[in-house]
């Protein structure tokens, strides 16, 4: 059987150039782009290994210290599932997530906000989908943050995805938010979508039938890598 393929909706694409992201005013290029096609080696290699994932990996409470000590925050499951176009589940993908603390600072070097850093978590993870696409992370809630574009912007609670197919040159990244955060229509960065029904793909609904009583909320967040209702990607704004 051939399924019929659905084209990229490339009219979702932003301008390059937004003022109100002053980012982008500096990165944006100025000349008109180049289309050059990938090599063998660029799509299949290298490959990561499925051994190299530890039993704590998806579970960033934990995976900083090694399971010695919890993170600080509030406690909260992710989960979805990574499908295709026609909604099959793509299994033994690999999934890495990263994020701020329950704070709103980021483990880096470079992370200037004045929020304490948790000594007992490091902000990343990852999995490998599941036979039906399936994945699961413990994590901390993120908190929101102050950055420098105007005067008194903040970001919205988000977690940053990258999803791996077989290779490391099969790879897209994206952003989850959670519903009902009143930043989110108020981020410069989210509001360079125009098409609303895109935003809402990136905001994970409350899942309270996965939640566990007197532990955790959950969140669901399903990525679909192409067709009409794929998954807005920051790499490739048109999906896969």
């Amino acid at each position: 059987m051939t399924d019929r393929l659905i084209p990229r909706d490339r009219a979702s694409h932003p301008v390059l150039t937004i003022p109100e992201y002053r980012s982008s005013v500096r990165r944006a290029p100025t000349q008109p782009l180049l289309s050059m096609g990938s090599t063998p080696a660029e799509e299949h290699g290298p490959r990561f290994g499925h051994s190299l994932i530890g039993p704590l990996d998806n579970n960033l409470i934990l995976n900083w210290t090694r399971g010695d000590a919890p993170a600080l925050g509030e406690r909260i499951l992710i989960h979805g599932r990574i499908t295709d176009q026609h909604g099959r589940g793509v299994p033994d993908a690999l999934i890495e997530i990263w994020q701020a603390n329950g704070a709103g600072r980021y483990r880096h070097v470079k992370d200037g906000y004045h929020a304490p850093l948790d000594p007992n978590f490091g902000g990343c993870g990852r999995t490998i989908t599941d036979e039906t696409g399936g994945y699961s992370f413990m994590t901390i809630r993120p908190g929101a943050y102050p950055w420098p574009n105007r005067p008194n912007d903040w970001r919205p609670m988000h977690v940053h995805f990258s999803v791996f197919g077989h290779a490391f040159g099969q790879r897209l990244v994206t952003q989850m938010y959670f519903e009902g955060d009143p930043l989110i229509d108020r981020c410069p960065i989210v509001a360079t979508i125009q098409d609303r029904s895109q935003i809402d793909r990136l905001v994970a609904p409350l899942d309270m039938a996965a939640a566990k009583s007197m532990d955790y909320l959950a969140y669901k967040f399903d990525i679909v890598l192409r067709g009409k209702r794929q998954t807005r990607f920051e790499n490739r704004l048109e999906g896969l």
